[in-house]
Parts: C-alpha cells; sequence; structure tokens
C-alpha cells in the first residue's frame, strides 16, 4: 500500500463529504424562510441515502467487471465482491477508492434538489434518487470513469466530473424543472445571504478534495487541479462581480458566490489538463453561459429552476467539458493522446467531448424523463397548493425555523390546511 496517497485519499474523501452540509447551507440561505429546513434536510439526508445504496451494490456497478461497456456486474451486496483490501495498481486499496468515490454519489444528487425547493414531494424525490442513481448515476460513472467504459474508450476527458457529476445534475434539474411547473409564491427574500457565503467558501474548501484528489495521488496532476481550481473560482467570480456591476450598477454577495461557483463547475473536467491561462480562460467562459443564461435565457423560456441549479451546474458543466477539448495540453497532462485545439492539437479533441457531452446531455434527460414518467403515475410529485404556502418546513416536517404561518395564508385554503398544522397555531396578525 502506497500510504503517502492513501492519506491523501482519506483526505481529500473527507473535504469532498464536506461538501454536502456546505451545500445545505448555499441552498438554506437562498429560500424562503418558509423551505430553510426542507431545503437543508433534503440535501443532507441524501448523505444516508446514497452511502447505503453505494455500498449495497452502487459501487460494483459502477466499477465492477464490464457489462458491454455500460454497467459493472454485481457479485454480492454491501462489497461483498469488491475485495476491499485488494490493491489497485496505484497503490490505493480498493477500499478507499470506493469511499472516494462514495462521496461523489453523495454530492451529485443533492444538486439538483436546489431547482425543486419549496414544491416537490419528500416520498417522490426519495424514490426519484433512488431511481435516478440506479438508471442514470452508476451507469454514466461506469460510460465515463471505468477503464472499459465505452465513452473513456471514445477518449471523452472528464478529470474530476464534469459529465459524471454536474451535466448530470444540472440536465435532471431541467427535466424536474419542467414537470413540477412554477412556483405559486413567486421569488421570496433569501433567508441569509451570511449562509449563503459559509456554503459557498465551504464547497470552495471541498473542491479541493473534489479536483486535486480525483488525481488519486499526491503528485502534479494533484498540484496543477488545484492551482486551476483556484484560478477558475477566481476569475469566474470576479467576471460575475463585472457582469453584475453593468447590469445593475452595484456589485452583490449573492452574485460572487454564484460566480465562484460556476468557475469551480466549469473546471471540473478540466483541472488536471489544462495550463492556468486555460483555468482562467474557463473560468471566465462558464460564468458569461451562466450569467447570459439566469438573467436573459431562463426568464424568456420561463423555466422555474428554483436556484439556478441547471443554470449553474448544468451550463457551467458543458462549457467546462466542451472547452477541456479546446485547452487540454500535453505539456499539463502527459499522458493525453493529443493537445487541445489550442495547444495544436487539431479538431479532434474538441471534436470528442462535444461528443461525449452531447451523449450526457441525451442520456440523463430521457432517463431522467422516463423516471419522472413513470413514477409520478404511483406517487404524487407536487404538494398541493396549501402546502405550498404554508411552507414545506412544517407541511413536511412539521418544524420552522421562522415564524408560523400567518392568518391569511390559513384562510387562503382552510380546508386543506386542516391536519396541515398539528400543533401550530397561526400567527395572530397585529392590527394596523
Amino acid at each position: 500500500m502506497n500510504t503517502a496517497n492513501t492519506a491523501f485519499v482519506l483526505i481529500a474523501s473527507v473535504l469532498v463529504w464536506f461538501m454536502t452540509p456546505g451545500l445545505a447551507f448555499f441552498y438554506g440561505g437562498m429560500v424562503s424562510k418558509r423551505n430553510v429546513i426542507n431545503t437543508m434536510f433534503s440535501v443532507f439526508y441524501i448523505t444516508g441515502v446514497a452511502i447505503l445504496l453505494w455500498a449495497a451494490c452502487g459501487y460494483e456497478l459502477s466499477f465492477g467487471p464490464d457489462q458491454f461497456g455500460i454497467i459493472g456486474r454485481l457479485h454480492g451486496l454491501f462489497l461483498n465482491g469488491a475485495h476491499l483490501t485488494r490493491l489497485r495498481p496505484d497503490g490505493l486499496p480498493n477500499g478507499v477508492f470506493a469511499l472516494f468515490q462514495m462521496m461523489f454519489a453523495i454530492i451529485t444528487p443533492a444538486l439538483f434538489i436546489g431547482a425543486v425547493v419549496g414544491r416537490i414531494r419528500w416520498g417522490f424525490l426519495t424514490w426519484f434518487i433512488i431511481l435516478w442513481s440506479f438508471l442514470i448515476y452508476y451507469p454514466l460513472v461506469h460510460l465515463v470513469w471505468s477503464p472499459h467504459g465505452l465513452m473513456a474508450g471514445m477518449g471523452v476527458l472528464d478529470f474530476a466530473g464534469g459529465t459524471v457529476i454536474h451535466i448530470n445534475a444540472g440536465i435532471t434539474a431541467l427535466v424536474l424543472s419542467l414537470f413540477l411547473g412554477r412556483r405559486r409564491q413567486g421569488q421570496d427574500e433569501p433567508y441569509s445571504r451570511a449562509w449563503i457565503l459559509l456554503g459557498t467558501a465551504i464547497l470552495w474548501i471541498g473542491w479541493y478534495g473534489f479536483n486535486a484528489g480525483s488525481a488519486l495521488a499526491a503528485n502534479m496532476a494533484a498540484v496543477t487541479a488545484a492551482l486551476t481550481t483556484s484560478i477558475a473560482a477566481a476569475s469566474a467570480m470576479c467576471t460575475w462581480m463585472l457582469l453584475d456591476i453593468h447590469r445593475g450598477g452595484k456589485p452583490t454577495l449573492i452574485g460572487v458566490c454564484t460566480g465562484a461557483l460556476c468557475g469551480l463547475v466549469g473546471i471540473t473536467p478540466a483541472a488536471g489538463y489544462v495550463t492556468a491561462f486555460g483555468s482562467f480562460a474557463i473560468g471566465v467562459c462558464s460564468t458569461l453561459a451562466s450569467f447570459g443564461f439566469v438573467n436573459y435565457l431562463k426568464p424568456r423560456l420561463h423555466i422555474d429552476d428554483t436556484l439556478d441549479a441547471f443554470g449553474c451546474h448544468g451550463v457551467s458543466g458543458i462549457i467546462g467539458s466542451v472547452l477541456t477539448g479546446a485547452f487540454a495540453s500535453k505539456s499539463v497532462a502527459p499522458s493525453l493522446s493529443a493537445n487541445g485545439l489550442f495547444y495544436g492539437g487539431g479538431w479532434h479533441l474538441l471534436l470528442v467531448q462535444l461528443l461525449g457531452t452531447g451523449i450526457t446531455i441525451a442520456l440523463v434527460a430521457i432517463m431522467a424523463t422516463v423516471i419522472v414518467l413513470v413514477l409520478r403515475k404511483i406517487t404524487p410529485m407536487r404538494v398541493s397548493a396549501a402546502e405550498e404556502a404554508l411552507g414545506l418546513d412544517l407541511a413536511e416536517h412539521g418544524e420552522s425555523e421562522g415564524e408560523r404561518p400567518a392568518t391569511s395564508d390559513v384562510l387562503r385554503y382552510p380546508d386543506e390546511f386542516i391536519g396541515q398544522l398539528g400543533g401550530f397555531a397561526p400567527q395572530k396578525q397585529k392590527p394596523k
């Protein structure tokens, strides 16, 4: 066992896990006070569900013996056939690699929660995540990251999860948003901008485990990934800030946090393959694309992606995946078969990245649509108008972070609120 690299990957695994509560703070700070608990709960409980699914069969379906280049073969439940103590060629035990990949299986479904908060039923969401894991996530991991996967065989580059994680989560978010429809309550004031900043900082810290840890060794690839991660996030943050000033006259905290996140997403597939300038360019381009979609295209399309999970993760993930084919350099990663377009490699790698990105979008969109169409015939997808007005903190969990519902809200749906409030009395309105 290579003890140094094993320790490095263990630390990276903890950092990636840390991103999930960070995401809970990020999303929880953005929603209304009526949906804070539901949002944070929906992100965090995935930790338990995803770990059990991954241990039961997810790891072997993702990295087990190849079946047609699409999925792995299952030998036994709960890692029984995974040979956890056996060493890989790089000196890492299989168990450490399984643990590191487990963290990605947690954070990916948590990302698309941002598109559906405040209006999706918890029961539907749970069953969707389970089916999504088996029918979309595990096959996509095998296609891209297994040495025998079809997309890996095509030469698609994805250093740390541009296709597997961000495009996957973003397209899933878009599909769920389209089926759920628009919110009845409109846009509320964010609950806590301080939480948004805290969540962003935690995510940025965890992203070093996310990207640098994907080198699976304390080597130059990890150093490169850490540096490019920093530069891309910084360039994206500053770009969004300048766009905010140009559009509204003032820089905003939510803007710089969103911009940093877009840069982190955009650099993920390219982190170990590009130069410092390449990471700078990817950060800028990711933010330009996401800012344009969120502020100009999304309103025209009438898509209610609540917290812009597609606008940030989907759009920036697509840009980062494609631009990997333009900025990848053998001077940074000698193992590459060819340079990207801007480093003298011609169009080949860029076309491969375009094809891989397109396959990912199509696969996720089709399978997510099928899952929703089947599942909503079995269980309701969206909460009632009364529950949405009440807020899902009380309606789904019987807990409240903010004030109790006002009498005026209750009177809008008097019959439906019977049994919903439980022991909670409506807040009395002060006389004007």
